[in-house]
């Protein structure tokens, strides 16, 4: 039986084990770009309670995946950007494509829900403005981080992404519209 379910292409690197050690760069979007975690104003910064709820969440991965470290972080209107580390069980890297912890997707899959049923009660309570049918897209995005040099470029870019908020691939208010299957990052000067 033929569907009419478009054919979704894996956006995550084939073979590669998204449980060894290691760090990755992860972007989620809100469903439809809505600007639903605060505001931007003159390169400011201005998170709502429901931000600041996100914020909050990134913070508690750590306590419920013990073996990673939560790095460099950012809460946008219409999205978040973040590196998390995978340690591994002892807290030190493994060998080169090692397993090593918690699988990237479980512990994105977990934030996800976690701020999603926080944000159904804040709906509910009157406290976060609503939202249509989902908080966050589908899918996220990933790089992973490849050695020091890009780690450092990347925590700059997160530093730097409110004050380039009004050129910000993210940014709904420019038209800047990204497919949820194509990497918004790949002209970024970190990407070298």
């Amino acid at each position: 039986m033929k569907t009419n379910y478009p054919n979704r292409k894996s956006i995550r690197l084939k073979g590669y084990d998204y449980s060894q050690p290691g760090r990755y760069f992860i972007t989620l979007c809100t469903q439809n770009r809505e600007c639903l975690f605060g505001d931007i104003q003159n390169g400011k910064l201005i998170l709502n309670d429901a931000g600041e709820m996100v914020n909050h969440w990134y913070y508690e991965l750590e306590n419920k995946f013990p073996d990673i470290k939560c790095h460099a972080m950012v809460v946008m209107p219409n999205h978040f950007h973040c590196i998390i580390e995978i340690v591994g069980e002892t807290g030190e890297h493994g060998g080169l494509g090692e397993h090593g912890g918690s699988p990237l997707r479980a512990v994105v899959q977990w934030f996800k829900t976690m701020t999603t049923n926080e944000y159904i009660r804040g709906v509910k309570n009157g406290k976060f403005p609503r939202f249509d049918r989902r908080v966050w897209q589908r899918n996220y995005w990933e790089h992973i981080v490849r050695n020091e040099n890009e780690y450092m470029r990347i925590s700059q870019y997160i530093i730097d992404n409110p004050r380039k908020w009004i050129n910000d691939k993210l940014n709904n208010g420019d038209g800047n519209i990204v497919l949820e299957n194509q990497s918004p990052y790949n002209e970024e000067p970190w990407m070298i």
